[in-house]
């Protein structure tokens, strides 16, 4: 209730606050744009912008006070990068700090001269979505907070011994996903938000190892995708940008005023960054942001003058970053060997007792430990640092290594999902179906088995693809392609030829219902009733399902159910066990969850694995079957972009997790490592003598190429299944499956024979301390909650 009141006087505030134009004043030309920040330098400030290009990603200086186009003094190219920021008089440098995607290691920059300090650091697996700094005044230490899926990583960065560090003082959950975080010095609190969301949430900046408390400060008027900290004479500002408009609350979120965005049509702001001093061209600072408009993406600034004179706000041009503490009071002593927090209350240095960071242990912080004990698979060489046994790597070496045998050609600027097509000739012969989901490029692309591409065809930015075998249509048997077209939010099917190629069909674009939007699609066909279905979802998690026909020459689509799947979060990649009559769904931040296919099944759902069981990581993406020579033989694999890896477990319930694997560079073959991986998609099938005992193709994010630098376009990784799976493992998988075979069986099947004893069980949105807990718990689909969808994977 107390969130519904906050809106309520949230929306009231609104109705009634100042408001103000604030025009575009510069701004930079195209770039794939997120985050600013901006760096103090009294002669010449400079605005700092990621680059989350495939190909030219990191990050670009531009000098701040400057017309449109703003001129361009730096571009450091380390790999897509979403995050930026900086920070000041650290080892007596001013330091730009990212973190790529492709590799997760922290990066620092010289502010002024652009140059790399150091090597990369700490590497933090995971996809990272928001980043920002704290000073403490007390003390004059600075502090890193990293956000990414539900959690946060709170960091020391610090100088010794002539070389940088990031020291982790500690990970702790958090509610949602921050897209973007703030630090206010008077109230020495952090703020962040997520998208899609009108939330801004906010815990105490403190030096200190105890779980910080989240509270909610208040809800904006409209979803957040910005939030910056004014640091005021006597108390502090929070912008708060929504797409086309910046809000400004005081630190107990009262709103003071807005600021609507002019200069050009259709404005998307996210990313603020604040410039509190004077220039030429901006005598009261000014605020930048990443823009997305009519004009084109990039970069811009605004003057903040119009916000302080037409809210009547007291501005603080004298700001200094660089302004050093007056207490220096220590924090971080020698009596806890510099790792961890020296507490001492009675003022008596021989009774200071030490709050440790991660990773150090004993009276003094001297000794170290490591997550998991490596998880068996390493040794602990420092503060959660491992060094993992040949065939291990990942999280403390937790997850089983293999090594790609090649990659499909670069196609489309950004992949997604592939689907694998077996021949009905010559498995050898069988093709991978991949999807290319933005504009440029977007369409369907063909490869062979060594990915080499055969085909592109053009479709409505597709997200997610399937094979329908054995289709009647009319008095021809054929093979479809079925994914889920974003671009005109219809369902896009095409024939597949005899040697894999694609072809068009009549009544190959269908619709969906009006004002949906869909996101992803899977096929399931059903052996009870031997008709053919294919789903549909939106990002509101919202299922459609319809049974495909062919009628009057064309393919028809009736809708036979609507559901909405999940518990919560957004929902991801899926798969149908036709076999079993199941329908199984990856719920991003949260779960794998298991249905019933059939249009008419009510059953409860079945959560397989939850994210924080000791297992399985956010965010769950894609979702594949292997199948066995029964139905309770044979494999799930579903894709976890957070960690980039993949778990496996057992298709009979009650799916007992097996293990993960992660997928590294192949040196000796020049192929790169999977990154912030996507879709997925397997057969145990044998595929002739490449790969005999199947194969597994996975979506790579960034496509490092060998000669350096990373490809504007995606590729796709080829995975021995033996590699993956043991030879013990192997035996539950079929090398003859035929999946002509299995689609023409139209026999009933007893969904009920693989109940198990603990089917029912608690809440899904109950916690699960660990795996055995989470298996059996369920939930009626009618029950169903979820904010998005996406994706579903045929059983292959």
């Amino acid at each position: 209730m107390r969130s519904l009141s906050l809106l309520a006087a949230s929306l009231a505030a609104t109705a009634t606050a100042a408001k103000v134009d604030l025009p575009i004043s510069a701004r930079t030309d195209d770039v794939d744009s997120d985050t600013t920040a901006v760096f103090y330098n009294t002669t010449s400030p400079v605005l700092i912008g990621n680059d989350g290009g495939a190909s030219t990603g990191g990050f670009r200086l531009y000098s701040l006070d400057g017309s449109t186009p703003l001129t361009e003094t730096k571009h450091e190219t380390p790999g897509r990068t979403k995050l930026v920021t900086n920070v000041y008089d650290v080892g007596g440098k001013d330091l730009v700090v990212t973190i790529a995607q492709p590799d997760s290691f922290f990066r620092l920059y010289d502010s002024i001269t652009g140059e790399q300090v150091g090597e990369p650091l700490t590497r933090t697996l995971g996809d990272w979505s928001a980043l920002c700094t704290w000073k403490s005044q007390a003390s004059g230490e600075q502090y890193v907070y990293l956000f990414g899926k539900k959690q946060a990583v709170h960091f020391l960065l610090r100088e010794q011994d002539s070389s940088y560090e990031f020291v982790e003082i500690q990970t702790f959950n958090t509610s949602t996903e921050a897209s973007s975080c703030a630090v206010s010095l008077s109230a020495q609190a952090v703020y962040f938000a997520t998208d899609d969301d009108t939330t801004v949430y906010t815990f105490p900046a403190a030096e200190g190892t105890a779980v910080p408390e989240i509270t909610v400060l208040g809800q904006a008027g409209d979803s957040v995708t910005g939030l910056a900290a004014y640091i005021g004479q006597t108390s502090d500002y929070l912008l708060v940008s929504q797409d086309h408009a910046i809000e400004l609350y005081d630190t107990s979120f009262a709103l003071l005023g807005s600021a609507t965005l002019t200069g050009d049509d259709d404005i998307e702001i996210k990313g603020l960054g604040l410039y509190q001093a004077t220039t030429q061209n901006y005598p009261a600072g000014a605020v930048t942001y990443a823009i997305e408009s009519d004009g084109g993406n990039g970069f811009a600034v605004s003057s903040l003058e119009p916000v302080f004179d037409g809210l009547d706000l007291e501005s603080n041009t004298a700001f200094d970053p660089r302004q050093k503490s007056n207490t220096s009071i220590t924090t971080v002593c020698s009596q806890c060997s510099l790792s961890g927090f020296c507490q001492n209350d009675s003022g008596d240095e021989s009774t200071v007792t030490c709050a440790c960071f991660a990773g150090f242990d004993g009276a003094d912080c001297a000794a170290f430990t490591c997550r998991n004990d490596c998880s068996g698979h390493g040794q602990c060489v420092g503060a959660n640092s491992c060094q993992c046994d040949d065939g291990w790597g990942g999280l403390y070496c937790a997850f089983k290594v293999v090594l790609p045998v090649a990659e499909t050609d670069a196609n489309g600027a950004d992949g997604d999902d592939p689907a694998i097509w077996i021949s009905p000739v010559d498995k050898s012969e069988s093709r991978i179906i991949t999807t290319t989901k933005s504009e440029e490029g977007a369409g369907l692309g063909v490869f062979d088995l060594s990915g080499k591409q055969l085909q592109t065809i053009a479709a409505s930015e597709p997200n997610n693809v399937d094979v329908i075998y054995n289709f009647q249509a009319g008095n021809r048997t054929v093979d479809l392609t079925y994914a889920a077209c974003r671009e005109d939010n219809t369902m896009c099917l095409f024939e597949i030829t005899s040697n894999g190629t694609l072809q068009t069909i009549a009544g190959g674009t269908q619709p969906t219902k009006p004002n949906y939007k869909v996101y992803g699609s899977c096929v399931y066909h059903s052996r009870k009733s031997g008709k053919q279905y294919v789903f549909v979802n939106a990002k509101t998690a919202e299922y459609l399902q319809y049974e495909l026909t062919w009628e009057d020459d064309s393919l028809q689509t009736t809708l036979v159910r609507n559901f909405t799947g999940g518990s919560g979060g957004q929902v991801e990649g899926c798969v149908s066990d036709e076999a079993n009559g199941w329908v199984i769904i990856g719920e991003e931040p949260h779960a794998l969850w298991r249905y019933g296919a059939e249009p008419d099944d009510t059953t409860e759902a079945f959560m397989i694995g939850e994210v924080g069981d000791g297992t399985m990581y956010a965010d769950v993406e894609g979702v594949t079957l292997v199948e066995g020579p029964t139905a309770d033989k044979g494999f799930i694999i579903v894709s976890q972009q957070g960690v980039s890896a993949y778990n496996v477990y057992r298709r009979a319930a009650p799916h007992d997790y097996v293990e993960t694997f992660t997928i590294m560079e192949n040196v000796e073959k020049g192929v790169d490592a999977v990154t912030n991986t996507d879709g997925v998609t397997a057969v145990g099938a044998a595929l002739g003598s490449v790969f005999p005992a199947g194969l597994v193709v996975v979506h790579d994010d960034a496509n490092q190429l060998p000669e350096g630098g990373t490809s504007d376009k995606a590729s796709f990784k080829l995975v021995s299944l033996a590699d993956v799976l043991s030879e013990e493992l192997l035996k539950e998988v079929d090398p003859n499956w035929d999946p002509r075979a299995s689609a023409s069986k139209a026999s009933s099947f007893k969904a009920a024979s693989f109940k198990d004893s603990s089917f029912k069980g608690s809440s899904p949105n109950a916690s699960s301390p660990n795996a055995s807990s989470s298996k059996g718990s369920s939930f009626k689909a009618s029950n169903f909650k979820a904010s998005g969808a996406k994706g579903c994977k045929r059983a292959h």
